[in-house]
C-alpha cells in the first residue's frame, strides 16, 4: 500500500517519522509537512491509496479529495462538533472527554462518512491533549487502514456546528470562576494558538503552564507589547 501523511505539528510529524521506519518493508510512504507542497501534480506522481491528514487546518483541494481517498481526523463525536477549533470549543463546552472521528473528506467541511472513532480525554494541556490524540491516531488508527479494508458509514444524529475561535475570544475576563480561567489557559496552550490573556495598557499579558495548587492557579506569564 501506497499513502501519505499531510501535517504541519511537530509532534505529528515526529510520528509520523517513526511510521515511516515500522512500516516500510510493507508500505511505501511519504509525509507532507509543508502546506505548499499539497500539490496535485506531487500526489499524482507517488499515486497514494490514501491521504492522511492529522491536524490538518486548510482547506484541502477539491481536484486532491475528488481523485484520492483522503481522511481527516476531526476531535469531536461527529456529526456533533463540525467546523472549526473542536478542542477549545469542547472545553469552553465543559466536557471532559470525546472522540476522534476519522471520516473522509468531502466538499462540505466535516461531513464526511465516518472510518472509526476512538475515545480521547480532555484532562491538562491543548499540547498535552494533542499528543495524546496523536499517539491514537499514528499507533492505533492509522494502523486499522493499512492492516483492513475499512468501510465508512453516513454520519448519524444531530448536526452541531463550532465556529473558528478568534484571537479576541482568547481574553481572560473579570467574571470568569477560576475553573474557567484555568480551562482557557490549558485549551490554548499549545504550539502555534494565541496564549489565553489579560490586556494592560500597552502590553498583553499572556499565560501558559497553569497548573491548580489548592484554591490557586500557578502559571506562567509573557509580557509583551500589543501588536
Amino acid at each position: 500500500m501506497k499513502f501519505i501523511i499531510a501535517t504541519l505539528k511537530s509532534w505529528n510529524i515526529e510520528l509520523a517519522k517513526i511510521l515511516k521506519e515500522q512500516v516500510s518493508i510493507q508500505h511505501e510512504m511519504i509525509i507532507i509537512d509543508d502546506k505548499m507542497d499539497l500539490k496535485l501534480d506531487k500526489i499524482k506522481s507517488f499515486n497514494p491509496d490514501y491521504i492522511f491528514f492529522p491536524h490538518w487546518s486548510y482547506i484541502i483541494p477539491k481536484e486532491i479529495f475528488e481523485n484520492y481517498t483522503c481522511i481527516v481526523f476531526h476531535m469531536t463525536d461527529l456529526p456533533f462538533g463540525r467546523g472549526g477549533s473542536p478542542l477549545q470549543n469542547l472545553i469552553v463546552r465543559g466536557m471532559k472527554e470525546t472522540k476522534i472521528s476519522a471520516i473522509k473528506v468531502e466538499e462540505e467541511i466535516d461531513s464526511g462518512p465516518v472510518y472509526l472513532k476512538e475515545y480521547l480525554s480532555l484532562s491538562g494541556s491543548a499540547e498535552e491533549i494533542y499528543r495524546r490524540a496523536s499517539k491514537i491516531i499514528f499507533n492505533k488508527m492509522i494502523p486499522l487502514f493499512l492492516d483492513n479494508s475499512l468501510q465508512p458509514s453516513a454520519q448519524q444524529g444531530e448536526i452541531v456546528y463550532f465556529k473558528r475561535r478568534t484571537d479576541m475570544e482568547s481574553k481572560l475576563e473579570q467574571q470568569m470562576t477560576l475553573e474557567k480561567i484555568y480551562d482557557y489557559i490549558r485549551m490554548l496552550d499549545a504550539e502555534g494558538y494565541p496564549n489565553a490573556y489579560i490586556p494592560f495598557g500597552k502590553y498583553k499579558l499572556k499565560f501558559k503552564n497553569a497548573r491548580f495548587e489548592g484554591k490557586r492557579i500557578r502559571a506562567e506569564v509573557d509580557i509583551v507589547e500589543n501588536e
